[in-house]
């Protein structure tokens, strides 16, 4: 007996942090507003609602950017507590329909409605009266993609944002994905765009029109992927649980620091912050030590090396590697951990600055 077909709901609140905020006080609702970092401190904007990225405000950018490009935006610290206790509603209300969730960050979500009996087996009207709870339960919008699987119901929660609904049925899919940019498709970055576009390929239509041999050649394991994602094909399962594949912290510093020296006075204090963080996760075990940094300039590099403890010497001996690279002032100075592949590792930490929205 053939395998019922796959039904995936995508969730994505809309502009989440900045959503809570105009919830909480409904006068920010009618003006630029953007939760995130100051801009006398090089914070960063976390998420912003519509109004602001009518300006062209987005999630990412420099605060200090945001403000050139929208004199009157208001900032405002986060406030994760009370982003974690709607999240957590949020939560509560998607395992009323399945227990086949997987967190992308504390706002966005796959669902695996497949086995659900809710609405007789529709997922549609499941994604929809899942809407209208989190509007009337939560007090903001989430728009919603319903798909035979995860990328496809990615790409279709934001179709219609915000507060939007789109549905793409097994029928429709080689419809929808033959006008798809590449861009769209899971894993396909800056740089691997542009490399397609060199190639001719700026739709999914153009990329089926390669075999499968032509894109291994040219992008590896990754070829396989990008002939089935332009065919539609995704088969990666919900994952209730997901290993976590990296640790780490960093400070991005209100003042350059000046040299090499400067930046081995600042790893004491971050490698404290990462020995808690890893003991904070269950203390899992790790094949490599990573620093990172970026300079001035932006640029930025990482050095890593084969290790299994934390330890500083190690570090210092990747920052001097790593600064050399650039032997230039420092912006961002990070230090982290990649897992051991088949070690017993914690779930992955949810993402507190995801998507936004």
């Amino acid at each position: 007996m053939d395998a019922p077909q796959r039904k995936i709901i995508h969730i994505d609140c809309d502009c989440f942090y900045a959503a809570i905020e105009m919830r909480d006080d409904p006068s920010l609702a009618g003006i630029p507003l953007a939760v995130g970092g100051r801009p006398d401190a090089r914070g960063v904007i976390a998420t912003c609602n519509y109004i602001a990225r009518r300006y062209g405000v987005h999630s990412a950018m420099a605060s200090a950017t945001a403000i050139k490009r929208c004199p009157t935006l208001k900032i405002i610290p986060p406030d994760m507590a009370r982003y974690r206790a709607a999240s957590q509603q949020i939560m509560e209300i998607y395992r009323d329909y399945t227990e086949l969730i997987e967190p992308l960050s504390l706002d966005e979500a796959y669902l695996d409605v497949t086995a659900s009996p809710h609405h007789k087996g529709s997922a549609t009207r499941i994604a929809e009266e899942i809407r209208a709870r989190i509007r009337a339960e939560v007090g903001i919008t989430a728009s919603a993609g319903v798909a035979p699987n995860k990328f496809l119901a990615k790409v279709a929660s934001d179709w219609n944002k915000p507060d939007g609904l789109c549905v793409i049925r097994p029928q429709d899919v080689a419809a929808f994905v033959a006008t798809l940019p590449v861009a769209k498709i899971h894993g396909v970055g800056r740089v691997t765009a542009e490399r397609l576009a060199a190639l001719g390929i700026n739709s999914c239509a153009d990329l089926a029109a390669w075999p499968l041999d032509k894109l291994a050649e040219q992008f590896g394991r990754f070829g396989e992927r990008l002939y089935q994602m332009a065919r539609g094909i995704d088969h990666r399962p919900v994952e209730t649980e997901r290993p976590r594949k990296s640790l780490s912290v960093e400070e991005t510093f209100v003042h350059d620091l000046p040299d090499l020296a400067a930046c081995h006075a600042e790893l004491p204090a971050l490698l404290t912050q990462l020995a808690e963080r890893w003991q904070r996760a269950g203390s899992p075990p790790f094949k490599q030590l990573t620093v990172k940094i970026k300079f001035a300039d932006f640029t930025q590099t990482t050095a890593e090396h084969l290790g299994h403890r934390l330890d500083a010497e190690g570090y210092a001996t990747l920052l001097d590697v790593a600064w050399a690279r650039g032997a230039r002032p420092v912006r961002l100075l990070g230090v982290g951990v990649r897992m051991s592949e088949d070690g017993q590792v914690q779930p992955e930490q949810l993402t507190l600055f995801g998507s936004g929205g």
